[in-house]
């Protein structure tokens, strides 16, 4: 699962942790490295802007997505405490905006409540 308002902050890394493959609880595989995250088997969002203090990124949905190609996402991720085995998890808080900028001003995840706390 899962923000520069107004500031112009430079692009950072993705936090090791995040990257690498993983399953989720649904038992969806995904591969996330620092310009791709890809949901298996072939739904692809290529990373534009980490914004690591907020825990989230933006990115442009691949053009051959079946659901909403060439928009934009924004991602969010939670870690977590006493959730073991999952370390950390995310949301798809956007998926559909049409420009970068709009997918990034969008923030409903409550981060107080990661398992129902997506949107």
């Amino acid at each position: 699962a899962v923000l520069l308002f107004g500031c112009n902050k430079p692009n950072q890394n993705a936090p090791g942790y995040l990257l690498g493959s993983f399953e989720d609880d649904y038992s969806i595989q995904y591969e996330l490295n620092d310009k791709v995250f890809l949901q298996k088997p072939s739904t692809r969002f290529h990373i534009l802007k980490w914004n690591i203090e907020d825990q989230y990124f933006i990115a442009k949905n691949d053009s051959l997505n079946p659901y909403d190609p060439k928009l934009y996402t924004r991602i969010d991720w939670i870690t977590f405490n006493n959730m073991s085995p999952f370390l950390w998890g995310f949301c798809l808080t956007t998926y559909n905006a049409l420009t970068a900028d709009s997918a990034e001003n969008i923030d409903t995840v409550d981060r107080e409540n990661p398992k129902t706390g997506c949107n």
